[in-house]
């Protein structure tokens, strides 16, 4: 006899590939790429679990379906942002299925760059170069289920996958040191991470949440990392990444009210100087020109950075 109880539960379509196209009257043309992850979840789903009832199961296609759907039928400025189009899915869905109570819609998206010519942007063609990913994912819940009359709405967002590297102006010295220490103090070396930034937005109604200027959140959420990393110089003076990554998401939460927290992590891909000694050659500290990357191991970084609670002060 099973004894054993569903713990938690979701379920739903994952990797939904969708093209949103607007096309203007006077020739200009826009274009939303995203994959989608749509998962539903209630008490109610356990019996599928359970008992292999699939009677209030949503299939996973029809998930699909409603995504298709709502990317043709809501107004384009609730698709062409990823945040409202994940908010506009995930409402949706708690508000047709009255056994649903909570859904969660992650989009990701590699965005297409508009082609230029002689510095005019053309009105319909775009290319895509290595960059970062961009993602966001919004969760709506029912406060008092089965009803939808109110909804709770979380909305988290960031980015992945940014490779940045500088070749001075970061140094790693006045560790921790004991018998196991092998590493040198570093007063000047290369630093390179492929950065991963998340941001929570300050929860509010679903209506506020839509407001927001999201694609400014991104924009000023990327420039502030990359002029963290190239220009602060609290990085140079602290020159850990510790301290760059405090910069980075203090700047952000700085320029963006809406912003409730700031999640970084880096890895440090290192670049060591390769020992030429055996050649007569100097290749240490001042006068390294010659490095080696090293893939693994890593070092790996990450903090949380948010406003001080009301309360403390």
């Amino acid at each position: 006899m099973e004894n054993s109880i569903v713990k938690s539960q979701a379920y739903g379509k994952d990797r939904v590939r969708v093209v949103r196209v607007v096309r203007h009257q006077d020739g200009w043309q826009e274009i939303a790429d995203y994959w989608v992850c749509c998962l539903l979840s209630g008490e109610q789903f356990e019996t599928s679990y359970t008992k292999g009832d699939n009677k209030l199961v949503v299939a996973t296609d029809s998930q699909k379906n409603t995504v298709y759907y709502l990317a043709k039928t809501l107004p384009a400025e609730k698709v062409m942002v990823p945040e409202v189009f994940a908010s506009e899915v995930a409402s949706f869905m708690v508000k047709k299925y009255a056994h649903v109570t909570s859904c969660q819609v992650k989009v990701t998206t590699k965005p297409w760059e508009r082609m230029k010519f002689d510095n005019k942007a053309h009105a319909h063609s775009f290319y895509r170069e290595g960059k970062e990913t961009r993602w966001t994912e919004a969760v709506v819940t029912k406060t008092s289920p089965p009803s939808a009359a109110s909804l709770t709405t979380i909305i988290n967002s960031g980015f992945y996958d940014l490779e940045v590297l500088k070749t001075t102006n970061s140094s790693f010295v006045d560790f921790w040191r004991d018998e196991l220490t092998t590493l040198p103090d570093m007063p000047d070396r290369l630093l390179s991470t492929k950065v991963l930034c998340q941001w929570k937005f300050v929860p509010q109604t679903i209506e506020a949440l839509q407001a927001i200027d999201y694609d400014a959140a991104y924009n000023g959420a990327k420039r502030n990392t990359l002029d963290a990393f190239a220009n602060d110089p609290r990085a140079w003076v602290h020159a850990s990444v510790q301290s760059t990554l405090y910069i980075m998401a203090d700047r952000i939460l700085n320029d963006f009210a809406a912003v409730d927290d700031v999640y970084y992590a880096l890895p440090n891909i290192h670049y060591f100087p390769f020992d030429l000694s055996k050649f007569g050659l100097k290749n240490t500290q001042t006068d390294a020109e010659v490095y080696m990357p090293i893939a693994d191991p890593s070092g790996l970084i990450t903090a949380t950075i948010s406003r001080p609670s009301k309360g403390k002060f």
